[in-house]
């Protein structure tokens, strides 16, 4: 363990610009993420006068907007460095949580909706594991692990934060010092950590990880079979903790819990989301994604099963704690996968089309489900039926896997 931690301490100290940036951008993806918006959806469903099926339409129809907008958005990466994507980036998320807390009418929220999701969720993560995997080759599992925290970070202090902001001076103004802090803070940050290229040290030079793929062009991916059968697995984390995040304020109601005793169990989803996130970026580096692919699904089934069977607070604390073992294992699983399967030359288009059916995975989720509770279908009922969908996706994801591993080794 000590030996395991001096040599995370030594990647971080010699790649810590890069580490940093990347973290940042992560870490600033949380104001587009739904659990942060969901912290003021009761709020928004009130000065709106929407009902949950109406809110959950209308970030539907938003995510949708983003999903359609990114794979174009997200073909600059392959154009221009990183830093330069950010500079217009971060001040576009600034300008959506700006107009969250100062929309005068429901269209304006649909647009802040869109910006948030297109520039928080989208490309602030797009920038980040595009550069990352790009940089790094030989040590990208532990890169995309140390990286990834970012967003846990933002997990575990915005929500206590904006509740205690919220208090204060009401969920506009909590927006508005969102919108502040993004252009303050994380401008000038992030796009001064990336300004500089990283160049590969002596003992990298030339180095070309043998598990990662021949270079694929967009038009190949997309006619590419595995890749849908991939997407049958990969999309279960965004659905379904996105439509945990979205229902907070209805679950909350619906089982009777204090709001700030569940913004308190996000610290224990972030805690242990980084500590998986290295076991994971570990074992990728020594396995690859693709072997380790068919097994990242088995706490976040156990995880719907908890939300959908346990009722007192304590079920709360330990679905975040299955929670962050599988978002550990997703985000730097994930971050990592693509160049093993797809190559790196045209990476970031490619993760442009990745992302932009992830988010319409999160569009979707908080539509149909919210429509679902509408109709008298309790969210943890539908848990239980998220669980199965992880479990036979397992199965989906090990043949997908087999199949990529075999064609890499033929193309070899």
């Amino acid at each position: 363990m000590r030996r395991f931690l001096n040599e995370n301490a030594r990647f971080v100290r010699d790649n810590g610009r890069w580490i940093g940036g990347g973290f940042l951008l992560t870490m600033f993806s949380s104001f587009g993420q739904t659990f942060f918006v969901g912290l003021s959806g009761n709020d928004l469903r009130t000065q709106f006068d929407l009902s949950g099926g109406e809110f959950g339409g209308l970030y539907m129809l938003a995510t949708l907007g983003s999903a359609l907008t990114l794979p174009w958005l997200g073909r600059t990466l392959d154009f221009m460095p990183g830093w330069k994507v950010a500079r217009f980036a971060l001040p576009a998320l600034a300008l959506a949580c700006l107009l969250v807390g100062t929309a005068p009418h429901v269209v304006v929220l649909c647009f802040a909706l869109y910006l948030l999701r297109l520039f928080g969720q989208g490309m602030m993560t797009e920038i980040a594991y595009t550069e990352i995997g790009r940089w790094f080759a030989a040590n990208r599992g532990r890169a995309m692990a140390l990286v990834a925290p970012g967003m846990q970070a933002g997990y575990a202090l915005l929500p206590p934060i904006f509740v205690l902001v919220h208090g204060w001076l009401g969920w506009r103004g909590a927006w508005i010092a969102s919108a502040g802090l993004v252009l303050l803070i994380g401008f000038p940050a992030i796009t001064g950590l990336l300004s500089v290229e990283r160049v590969p040290h002596s003992a990298e030079a030339g180095y070309r990880d043998p598990r990662t793929a021949r270079d694929w062009t967009r038009a190949q991916v997309v006619r590419d079979p595995m890749l849908y059968l991939l997407l049958i697995g990969i999309l279960a984390p965004p659905f379904i903790g996105t439509v945990i995040f979205f229902h907070q304020g209805y679950l909350i109601a619906l089982r009777g819990y204090d709001p700030l005793v569940f913004a308190g169990a996000f610290p224990v989803m972030a805690v242990t989301n980084v500590v998986f996130g290295l076991v994971c970026g570990h074992l990728v580096d020594r396995y690859g994604a693709l072997r380790l692919l068919p097994f990242f699904l088995i706490p976040l089934a156990v995880a719907s099963l908890a939300v959908g069977l346990i009722t007192p607070v304590w079920g709360v604390y330990l679905f975040m704690f299955l929670l962050g073992i599988s978002n550990g294992f997703t985000q730097t699983l994930l971050g990592a996968l693509w160049p093993e399967v797809y190559g790196t030359a045209n990476l970031g288009g490619i993760r442009a089309i990745i992302v932009s059916v992830t988010v319409l995975s999160t569009a979707i989720g908080p539509g149909i489900t919210g429509a679902l509770i509408d109709q008298g279908v309790a969210l943890p009922t539908q848990m239980l039926g998220f669980a199965v969908w992880c479990v036979l996706a397992s199965f989906a994801l090990a043949f997908a896997a087999n199949r990529v591993r075999r064609r890499n080794a033929a193309a070899a």
